[in-house]
């Protein structure tokens, strides 16, 4: 594969991607190439009086609460003039719908309680908050989950390395 960068005096930058196929590889790309630019378009956080400029990463679950939407750290819950729908354009492939009132970010997630009756309980590193996945998202959350984890496995192995 050749990468190649090229400088143009044009208004907008452009990402190009010429393939002969369109595979695995070329839409890991694409997504990777998403996952960034989204990233910089910034979502501002509200607190009071005070406006924040949070790294994307940092945020474990976005949650509706009345008619606002809340952006929960480990630690603080900061406001976010945004509807989930939104979020859902904005947000990096990281962050998933679990319910009609929460998006979470999955590289936050410790543990998936399930319960078979009603909402299973998700719980994050080093916090106490947890926040309940339907049972309409719970099996596409669980294959996200999955997912992740085999791709750090094959990066493991490709590399040879066990960290």
């Amino acid at each position: 594969m050749k990468v190649k960068i090229e400088i143009v005096d044009d208004e907008e930058e452009e990402i190009v991607i010429r393939c002969n196929t369109i595979n695995d590889t070329i839409q890991r790309i694409q997504a990777y190439i998403t996952d960034i630019t989204n990233q910089s378009k910034g979502i501002i956080f509200y607190k009071d009086d005070t406006e924040y400029y949070i790294p994307i990463n940092e945020i474990v679950f976005f949650e509706t609460d009345n008619r606002n939407v809340n952006a929960h750290t480990k630690n603080n819950i900061f406001l976010v003039k945004y509807k989930l729908y939104e979020l859902e354009e904005l947000l990096p492939g990281s962050f998933m719908r679990v319910s009609k009132s929460t998006i979470v970010n999955i590289n936050h997630i410790y543990s998936i309680t399930k319960n078979i009756t009603s909402s299973s309980i998700i719980e994050f590193y080093n916090t106490h908050k947890k926040v309940y996945v339907s049972r309409y998202y719970y099996k596409p959350l669980k294959c996200r989950l999955d997912e992740k984890r085999l791709n750090i496995w094959k990066i493991k192995i490709y590399f040879g390395a066990y960290f």
